[in-house]
């Protein structure tokens, strides 16, 4: 691939991303993503096999973004606490990181590709479980070290963790009240201090 084809399948799956995000797979038009991206359908198509493929790199396009700053808020210099805290922090901001991307991928993809688009689907849960899996890491490590004590194993907590913030997320977008995510994860800070604190 030349160096203009990748400039230009890069400007198309950034543009599209949000729209397919915001939209869905199926509420997206092809009008909708000409108009976006001023190219014409052979245009687009000549980078993608079809929409199905679209979706799929644009939902990429978006976890991928969303994977990075996981593991920077993760990655934070400090104990197991002080690294879990950091991630709390960031979705306390989920609503305006999430803006530019259309809402939450997660949710939005999960849910609208449920019933008909088994890729992006099955693209949404490994991502779930992935965010899942690092936040068990993290927690493993603390308790290895014996920075925190764990009721639960690591990977168990780090999915009802992520359940807690999921859901959050969702009843904030659904309500239009970010009241929702800040309130949660602001118990969630409690519950965790409370809970696994050594």
């Amino acid at each position: 691939m030349t160096k203009k084809a990748e400039r230009t399948t890069a400007y198309i799956i950034e543009t599209v991303a949000p729209i397919f995000n915001r939209f869905g797979y199926v509420g997206t038009s092809m009008s909708d993503l000409t108009d976006a991206t001023g190219l014409t359908k052979g245009a687009i198509y000549g980078n993608f096999e079809n929409k199905e493929a679209l979706a799929l790199s644009a939902f990429e396009y978006n976890r991928n973004h969303l994977l990075a700053v996981v593991d920077e808020k993760l990655d934070v210099e400090g104990n197991a606490m002080e690294k879990l805290f950091s991630l709390m922090a960031f979705y306390k901001q989920y609503d305006v990181f999430s803006l530019p991307l259309g809402g939450c991928p997660i949710l939005n993809v999960g849910v609208d590709a449920q019933n008909n688009n088994k890729l992006l689907a099955a693209a949404v849960k490994e991502t779930i479980k992935e965010i899942e899996g690092k936040i068990a890491l993290v927690l493993e490590n603390g308790a290895k070290n014996g920075e925190i004590k764990l009721p639960v194993p690591p990977l168990q907590f780090a999915k009802q963790l992520f359940t807690m913030i999921q859901g959050a997320i969702a009843m904030s977008t659904m309500t239009r009240d970010r009241k929702y995510l800040i309130n949660t994860i602001t118990y969630l800070e409690h519950l965790v201090g409370s809970e696994i604190r050594k």
